[in-house]
């Protein structure tokens, strides 16, 4: 191999156009996909631990539709703010819930907009967690049947994408068998799949309402030191009809990213998820670093590990840099 001063590395850095020239890695807007709190009614409401992120009424989804369709975003991805909760979770798949008629305000407003929605219980339950309780403990067996109703139920509402992000055993092929079985077989599954039970959900839940109100759930989410388990719960999903696996955080699990598209391929989607946008946000909020710039080598990261889909808060924000 030459070396210096045959070789000069710095040749193909010198300005901004030879850099973009040789970019090892893009972000394009039809990347990401956009999270929305979706809320039944009354005003936007700003989330405090979230800067620059609200509550949206459902009298605003046709216009964040729209305004997704303008950036050229990949899609959204939608959770709800139910105005009850229950036991049972069963606003998540009543046919008449928020996200549900969500789903209908956006394709009405923009039928090409791909819409995404979370298929978890946890948004919807009195106690917080992602399905039926026994006990102090979820149940595994008997969620399914109500993940595979919400599922159905937001398919049939005109949901492109489900996303099942609760982490139980089973729940793709339930999920996957109750779609076909209601004529919904061309209908997406992106499987929350390698989903660890992370600190950097705090935010989220604050916007979600979703914290439990009792226990955590690490019993049902990986234990962060885990890698070789991610792998095989990807593996898992693949198996029982996911067409899409995520990874979950984003920025603290780079090494399984990269791991599952080297063993697996694409598509691979990976989550930007509260924490690490707030982390950013209120370091520059502090005047510690460039928010803008910041966000956008955190989000390139995620692609440079071999990341597909990125969903992140930021996306109307990075549309900007791209």
């Amino acid at each position: 191999m030459s070396r210096f001063p045959t070789v000069r590395m710095r040749r193909l850095r010198r300005t901004a156009g030879l850099r973009r020239l040789v970019s090892e890695s893009r972000l394009h807007p039809a990347q990401l996909l956009w999270p929305l709190f979706i809320k039944t009614s009354g005003a936007a409401t700003p989330i405090p631990a979230m800067p620059g992120v609200s509550q949206h009424p459902l009298r605003e989804a046709g216009d964040l539709a729209q305004r997704a369709a303008d950036l050229g975003l990949g899609g959204v991805l939608l959770f709800g703010i139910p105005d009850r909760k229950d036991d049972a979770g069963s606003g998540a798949y009543d046919h008449r819930g928020v996200v549900q008629e969500a789903v209908r305000a956006m394709k009405r407003a923009a039928p090409d907009v791909v819409v995404v929605t979370d298929a978890c219980l946890c948004e919807y339950t009195s106690h917080g967690h992602c399905g039926v309780l026994k006990g102090d403990r979820v149940d595994n067996d008997p969620t399914l049947d109500l993940l595979a109703r919400t599922a159905v139920s937001q398919a049939e509402a005109g949901a492109d994408v489900v996303a099942p992000s609760d982490m139980m055993d089973g729940r793709v092929a339930a999920i996957r068998r109750g779609l076909d079985a209601a004529g919904f077989s061309e209908t997406v599954i992106m499987s929350y799949a390698a989903k660890y039970a992370s600190a950097f959900y705090g935010p989220f839940r604050e916007a979600a309402g979703s914290a439990p109100q009792s226990g955590d759930r690490r019993s049902y989410q990986m234990d962060p030191p885990n890698s070789d388990e991610a792998l095989k719960e990807m593996a898992l999903d693949l198996e029982e009809g996911a067409d899409v696996v995520m990874v979950k955080p984003g920025l603290p699990c780079l090494d399984i990213i990269r791991r599952a598209k080297d063993r697996f391929g694409g598509p691979i989607a990976a989550y930007q998820v509260s924490g690490e946008y707030s982390m950013i946000k209120f370091a520059a909020e502090k005047g510690a670093l460039d928010g803008q710039q910041a966000m956008w080598e955190a989000t390139i990261a995620l692609r440079r590990a071999g990341a597909d889909i990125i969903i992140t808060y930021a996306a109307p924000e990075l549309v900007g840099k791209m």
